[in-house]
């Protein structure tokens, strides 16, 4: 079977607020890929505490789409609406999948994860998420559903900043593992780039959990 080569580089913007903001996940994700053999280049649109129909009105977000210069768009919706109000962050969505496809990319949706305090709130974000995503044919990274799993498993590692919605670094880098996996179908584990602040076994930890829960079937 012939060897499929990988992309030369991919162009990702991100457009969000502190959850994609916090730790630099832009920069974690490219400096992950380069250690892949990919090279990746991140631009990030951010203001805190937006939604997604936010940055729309703002016309930034709009107006770097269709400037056509990536291949995938990352959509991370304000935290709390998809338990809010799921029908309006699906519509939220659409208005930018359309100038997304329009502009010859791809649409990726970032699945958040709940509160700390809230944990059950996990399932009504992962349909959201879901929901939307199946509809247009927008990749979904499930960081939500993963970081849900991870917690299951290893209590000792806190993803959770002091305010127990914002991730700490730890919570950063399970979700650029996540990105590598489910966005550019890549390892992440055996892979020693990131954070000096975690531990070689809590970098191998992060790595497998993402590696076996959010791979593309």
């Amino acid at each position: 079977m012939a060897k499929v080569s990988k992309p030369l580089k991919v162009n990702l913007l991100f457009i969000g607020n502190s959850f994609t903001q916090r730790n630099d996940l832009p920069g974690l994700v490219a400096e992950m890929a380069e250690a892949s053999g990919v090279k990746v280049t991140c631009e990030l649109i951010s203001a805190g505490g937006a939604s997604l129909r936010a940055h729309w009105n703002a016309g930034r977000a709009a107006k770097a789409i269709d400037s056509g210069r990536y291949d995938y768009v990352v959509l991370q919706e304000q935290s709390t609406l998809p338990v809010k109000n799921a029908k309006r962050m699906a519509e939220n969505v659409r208005l930018f999948d359309t100038a997304i496809k329009k502009a010859g990319a791809k649409t990726v949706l970032y699945m958040t994860w709940a509160r700390k305090h809230t944990p059950e709130a996990q399932q009504a974000i992962t349909a959201a998420y879901r929901d939307i995503g199946e509809e247009l044919g927008a990749l979904v990274v499930p960081v939500g559903r993963v970081w849900q799993r991870f917690r299951a498993q290893y209590d000792e590692l806190e993803l959770y900043d002091r305010d127990e919605s914002h991730p700490t670094v730890a919570g950063t880098y399970l979700a650029a593992c996540v990105f590598l996996t489910g966005l550019l179908k890549e390892d992440p584990r055996g892979l020693e780039v990131g954070p000096d602040s975690i531990t070689k076994q809590e970098r191998s930890r992060l790595q497998s959990v993402a590696w076996k829960h959010s791979r593309r079937r």
